[in-house]
């Protein structure tokens, strides 16, 4: 990360929770990529977004974050050039497909390998690169996939943290400033597996191994702290809100 990306998104951006819980709600559309019959049922993304409801919802665990998703419609495409590879193709794919503005959230559903169950676009790169914006996810992740570990619909809700502007847990190890959120206590790395405690770095705090944007397993994931939604939340209203 540049040293003028770390001035733009310091401390500033940190916070340190909120009275109130501000409700945002984010207009969603579903890509489904299919190679033939290969691809995400209908049901699968219902299913989907009802995961990111209760996990932002603080239903899993951690705090209300206040944001909430409205399914506003479902697309569906057969090439299986794009189902196999979409991270090759994502231009072709994301310029046909893309719909809405800065506050519509994009997510395509293909396959990717299992090193990679999905990926996404920052806030502050819409700007310069509209287009381009949105989430990617493997499929296969979502509510009730064959990915074992991994199908509980939670790659969606990490890849999402990161649309709304947040960091892996574990960004720079131990150093200073971390991920910017002052209530997730510095990791050395990410963790793996379902770890129990673990305190990888000097300064106070477990790691937060249960926290949506580490890298457990599926079933380890619970929570997003008060200063993410802060700054997912401020995040939103500098790069995402629409502009009356």
């Amino acid at each position: 990360m540049s040293a003028d990306l770390r001035r733009r998104l310091g401390r500033a951006h940190a916070g340190h929770g909120r009275k109130a819980v501000e409700r945002v709600t984010v207009p969603l559309w579903v890509h489904v990529i299919k190679d033939g019959a290969l691809g995400a049922p209908d049901t699968a993304v219902r299913d989907q977004v009802a995961a990111l409801n209760a996990a932002y919802g603080g239903k899993i665990g951690g705090v209300d974050t206040g944001f909430r998703f409205e399914l506003k419609g479902i697309t569906h495409t057969v090439n299986p050039q794009w189902f196999r590879d979409p991270v090759g193709y994502e231009q072709p794919m994301k310029r046909k497909l893309r719909t809405g503005g800065s506050e519509t959230l994009n997510l395509y559903l293909a396959q990717l390998s299992q090193l990679v169950l999905g990926y996404a676009t920052y806030p502050y790169w819409y700007k310069d690169e509209p287009q381009l914006d949105g989430v990617v996810i493997d499929w296969r992740s979502m509510p009730g996939g064959p990915l074992v570990n991994f199908n509980r619909g939670y790659t969606a809700v990490h890849e999402i943290g990161h649309w709304f502007g947040l960091l892996h847990t574990f960004e720079n190890g131990c150093d200073a400033p971390g991920d910017f959120v002052d209530d997730t206590p510095p990791e050395a790395e990410p963790s793996s597996g379902c770890p129990g405690r673990r305190d990888s770095c000097p300064a106070p705090g477990d790691d937060p191994i249960h926290n949506f944007m580490d890298y457990g397993y599926d079933r380890c994931m619970s929570e997003f702290t008060a200063g993410q939604a802060a700054r997912m939340l401020e995040m939103w209203t500098t790069y995402r809100q629409p502009r009356t």
